[in-house]
């Protein structure tokens, strides 16, 4: 079944599977979205009397009747059949009768997929930010746990100055609240309804848009017809880029972690059922999981890009190019959600190596309290730089560090601000209205 297929209409085969590709597999993803774009459509319907009260209440029912073997994954496309919207609109007629061929009046799959895809990434993207929400939350957790765990920061990848697993962990929670203000924006842009736009210029119908924004819950209209089609590609496009902003969050996490596991740094662990061993060597405890976090996630940052090629030179009104969006977007939607997941399993076995610093390895961590000391002494700062660096030169420098890590300015090793960075998340999160 084809929605515009004509009697006198016959598509050649390799040309009907080439254009609809793999977009069945992704439209089941959008079935419950279509289904309920369709009542909002048909309720509005029945309201301006291009349906009349009963036609649009028993249309209502068999869409509702529907949604309820999907919501029970009973429903399938089935062959023949292009799309998901001629796979509701059959089932729908077949079910009630003519009545079903009405319920397209005053709209066009252009703006019938664009409402499917809106809700379904208002959806992920709340799906989404709780998972950060709770990361966030882990994250904060474990640096309160173990900010007294001291370890080595760095720069360059060479020791710099004394770090904590708390103000390292910390840093990950403040990265997400950042992280959390795209994703904000990028719900705030999903969350307008296209639907009523059509084919891109509107219709001579006495549609009432304002009317399915209200019962699909939309916080506005994409107002302009032309802009509505537009925002198709556009939109899938600014969730994709707060989505590799996360995604670039997790990745460095998932690097540092494996750094810190490897057997030369040591810093921290995981019980064996989290780490996977070697076919040959029977000590080895790989970081599979962070190795596979950091991969994902680096692909997930290429999406961004990857829609920008599909859509850039592509000019107003609607295009079969915007059929890929689905193909690239959803499953790195599936799969940062799954890193999300993976990612605060690990975090919450962690367990941290006690007394790091007090490796010979480590001596030279300390160069800058010693300057430090010799200021607060008197000492001008570029004379005590010089007397600890000329001290390092002849490998006589020490320093008891015990004691003497003094940090208290915000955000320091003795003042993590975790409170403060807390408050920054919840404003965030009151954003997603």
């Amino acid at each position: 079944m084809k929605l515009w297929q004509k009697e006198s209409t016959a598509v050649s085969e390799i040309i009907e599977r080439f254009t609809v590709g793999r977009d069945k597999e992704f439209d089941l993803l959008l079935a419950k979205y279509d289904v309920q774009g369709s009542i909002a459509h048909v309720t509005m319907l029945g309201e301006v009397g291009l349906m009349t009260k009963e036609e649009a209440t028993k249309a209502t029912q068999g869409l509702a009747e529907i949604l309820e073997t999907i919501l029970d994954s009973r429903f399938t496309i089935d062959p023949g059949v292009e799309d998901i919207h001629s796979q509701i609109e059959l089932l729908l007629t077949q079910n009630i009768g003519d009545t079903g061929k009405k319920i397209h009046s005053g709209r066009s799959r252009n703006d019938q997929v664009a409402v499917d895809i809106k809700l379904y990434l208002r959806a992920e993207v709340l799906i989404i930010k709780d998972e950060v929400k709770k990361l966030f939350g882990l994250l904060i957790s474990q640096s309160e746990k173990f900010k007294n765990k001291l370890i080595p920061g760095y720069t360059h990848l060479q020791i710099a100055m004394p770090s904590s697993v708390g103000l390292w962990l910390g840093a990950y929670a403040e990265s997400l609240v950042d992280d959390m203000e795209l994703l904000a924006a990028s719900y705030k842009i999903t969350n307008k309804n296209p639907l009523g736009s059509g084919a891109g210029y509107g219709s001579s119908f006495p549609l009432n848009r304002k009317r399915t924004t209200e019962l699909l819950n939309f916080r506005t209209l994409n107002w302009n017809s032309i802009y509505a089609q537009m925002s198709r590609g556009k939109t899938e496009k600014i969730v994709s880029t707060s989505l590799s902003s996360i995604a670039a969050t997790l990745g460095k996490l998932a690097m540092d972690c494996c750094l810190y596991l490897n057997q030369n740094f040591a810093f921290i662990s995981f019980p064996n059922e989290l780490t996977t061993g070697s076919s040959i060597m029977p000590h080895k405890k790989n970081p599979d999981v962070f190795e596979l976090i950091r991969a994902k996630c680096n692909r997930i940052q290429s999406i961004p890009n990857e829609l920008t090629l599909l859509l850039s030179n592509l000019p107003s009104g609607y295009h079969r190019d915007l059929q890929l969006t689905k193909e690239i977007l959803f499953p790195a939607i599936e799969e940062l959600k799954a890193c999300l997941e993976l990612i605060q399993l690990m975090l919450s076995k962690l367990s941290v190596r006690d007394n790091i610093l007090d490796d010979k390895l480590y001596t030279y961590l300390f160069s800058v309290e010693a300057v430090n000391e010799l200021v607060n002494k008197g000492t001008p700062f570029r004379e005590a730089y010089q007397q600890v660096g000329n001290l390092i030169d002849k490998g006589d420098f020490r320093f008891d560090y015990q004691n003497k890590l003094n940090h208290t300015h915000e955000g320091s090793l003795g003042n993590l601000c975790n409170d403060a960075i807390k408050k920054e998340m919840s404003e965030v999160l009151a954003r997603f209205t």
